[in-house]
């Protein structure tokens, strides 16, 4: 374990395509979807308690979360929970975190991670992450995980590389990035063997990230740069650093921008699970294709569905096939897997 080492766990999103399981006031990150008897925020931490200790890991959310996360990872240290005042996306987020880190360890080794996705196999998982610190130590470099496709997967974000490109520790060059492409041309992604999945996982040294933000986002960088002092920061103040930030991902702000961006190729097992069809791929299944819980559900002659249902509610499903049926706290969704893109538009209805 390396002291210098940092986690940066982005845990602010709110986690609509779960709805209705995920709600405002309790979004996906802090449920237990999987059945782990573990949330997805806390599996994420346990994740990384190998590599640094829990007073390096920081969980970046939005002010109204706060509580959960407290009540979630008692053992976190209060200061390190970093409430955002408003949702701006990750560019921002990560300079938060840039700041509060950088007061405590100028020479700081960073992980920035989600608090939602799936990772199969931890073992595989942590020699990527050890590999990955091991080369941001000696490099000037801006880091990502790549995933092997497996799929023409239309929802993930792609980042192509010279495939014959000799590589050492499978960390290579990027040399473009893509976002959510159609059906046609992630099928060829697929066959040309030079695109990866973007994990949305980063790992860089503390220097490397903000020089990268001073050259690419001067108008960040500058917010940010003399914002905090640990470890106590002016609420006040970071409200009307938020106000003047933009909108934006990372991903657009810097990583599609700078020429020391590199990806380490990997394959632990890994999903974002952005959906209920990818959680249900993921997911064992009974004889007949189907994902069940709720201790109340009657199925018959019915196959590869995805059944959730609170275990007070009897469930009575007959003769269908291919549909996401989700129950909780008085709310139903029913939606074909093969439809379930266009939820999204249902679940913002709702909220207007």
């Amino acid at each position: 374990m390396n002291n210098a080492n940092y986690v940066v766990i982005m845990a602010g999103g709110i986690g609509s395509r779960f709805w209705p399981l995920s709600q405002p006031e309790c979004p996906k990150q802090f449920l237990d979807i999987l059945g782990l008897g573990k949330t997805f925020l806390q599996a994420t931490v346990e994740r990384f308690l190998p590599i640094c200790p829990i007073e390096n890991i920081l969980i970046v959310t939005n002010q109204e979360y706060t509580k959960l996360v407290k009540k979630q990872l008692p053992n976190l240290p209060k200061e390190n929970i970093l409430a955002e005042p408003a949702r701006k996306n990750t560019a921002p987020c990560i300079a938060f975190a840039n700041s509060v880190i950088f007061a405590r360890n100028s020479q700081a080794n960073i992980v920035v991670s989600p608090s939602d996705h799936l990772i199969i196999h931890p073992d595989k998982f942590l020699n990527i992450i050890k590999t990955g610190l091991e080369f941001i130590r000696k490099e000037d470099a801006l880091l990502t995980i790549g995933i092997k496709p497996t799929r023409p997967e239309t929802g993930y974000g792609y980042i192509q590389i010279n495939a014959n490109e000799k590589s050492k520790n499978q960390i290579l060059r990027i040399k473009t990035f893509t976002e959510k492409p159609n059906a046609e041309m992630a099928n060829m992604f697929l066959k040309s063997g030079e695109f990866l999945w973007n994990s949305g996982i980063f790992l860089w040294n503390i220097n490397s990230i903000r020089s990268a933000f001073e050259k690419y986002m001067p108008e960040v960088y500058h917010l940010f740069k003399e914002f905090v002092l640990h470890p106590h920061y002016d609420e006040k103040k970071l409200s009307y650093i938020y106000s003047e930030c933009p909108n934006i991902s990372i991903d657009y702000a810097i990583m599609e921008k700078a020429d020391n961006v590199y990806v380490i190729k990997a394959d632990f097992g890994w999903s974002d699970l952005g959906t209920w069809g990818s959680l249900y791929e993921n997911l064992s299944k009974d004889a007949d294709g189907n994902v069940i819980f709720g201790k109340n559900v009657h199925i018959q002659n019915s196959v590869n569905n995805y059944i959730n249902v609170s275990n007070n509610t009897v469930s009575l499903i007959n003769g269908v096939s291919n549909l996401i049926i989700v129950e909780n706290d008085g709310k139903l969704l029913i939606s074909d897997k093969n439809k379930e893109q266009d939820l999204r538009v249902l679940v913002n209805l709702l909220k207007k």
